[in-house]
């Protein structure tokens, strides 16, 4: 999405790689331990949904390989070009409003994605529908509600001042159509739509060098909104921007819920 679109993140501005960048050092081991726990091998065939960047993709490339297939798809695929070549297909495609793009997946994946999508709930039904009898959907997404602060140890001024910038970004999100209490919904959503074996964990990781990363990238991003907005002045954000890179404050994300299931087997059986 771009930001006509009313999406705050646009994936074309040129801290959205260092967000991707800290994404995967944050996420990916999760992600790649639940896909394990699937199965996944030689031959399988995956839908990577708003894939971003290319970590996850590449990642499956090499698990499914020459036999298999991973189609990898997002409104902006400016990012994926380095992806793109067998066993990976790249296609523009918007999940929330257009049909899946194939069937008879092996495995639908998406992160950090349907927050941030109008029609979330069309965009759950492709997915489910683009799956196999007895495919696997894991969907991970974030709640900022559940967790709402960047500094839960808030000891000083400069950890008030990161707390009241998140904030002002929770509510451009909310303004833009992000359901912030997403994450915690995923179990219910999934099981009310069919899947069954249905369950999720959360990842809430605190102090790492890569949330100080994303934090800086997410701030520069949307520091022209929040000026904008009233939400905060130029000298605030230049003042937080300039104590998360001297390092010493404690950050964190909001934790992902990572929630999955599998699509009932026309023949009763269970997998």
């Amino acid at each position: 999405m771009t930001p006509s679109d009313g999406y705050l993140l646009d994936s074309r501005q040129n801290e959205a790689a260092r967000r991707f960048d800290a994404f995967a050092a944050l996420f990916d081991p999760t992600t790649f331990r639940h896909i394990e726990a699937f199965g996944v091998g030689p031959g399988w065939r995956c839908w990577e949904v708003g894939a971003g960047g290319t970590s996850v993709v590449s990642w499956l490339a090499e698990k499914v390989g020459s036999t298999g297939k991973v189609v990898a798809t997002d409104i902006d695929t400016s990012r994926l070009a380095a992806a793109a070549r067998p066993p990976v297909e790249v296609r523009v495609h918007d999940v929330g409003a257009q049909e899946p793009p194939g069937d008879g997946f092996d495995l639908v994946h998406a992160r950090l994605v349907l927050v941030h999508v109008p029609d979330r709930e069309r965009a759950l039904r492709s997915m489910i529908q683009a799956l196999r009898p007895g495919g696997r959907l894991l969907v991970e997404d974030a709640d900022p509600a559940l967790q709402p602060l960047t500094c839960p140890d808030e000891y000083g001024p400069e950890q008030k001042l990161a707390n009241r910038l998140r904030q002002g970004f929770r509510k451009l999100l909310a303004e833009r159509g992000a359901d912030l209490a997403y994450g915690r919904k995923l179990p219910r959503l999934l099981r009310e739509a069919g899947l069954s074996g249905v369950e999720a964990d959360a990842f809430f990781p605190v102090a790492s060098p890569a949330c100080t990363a994303l934090e800086a990238a997410t701030v520069r991003q949307i520091r022209g909104s929040l000026v904008a907005a009233g939400l905060a002045t130029e000298e605030d954000v230049d003042r937080h921007l300039a104590t998360v890179e001297a390092g010493g404050m404690d950050l964190v994300t909001a934790p992902m819920i990572s929630a999955w299931g599998t699509k009932a087997r026309t023949d009763g059986a269970q997998e």
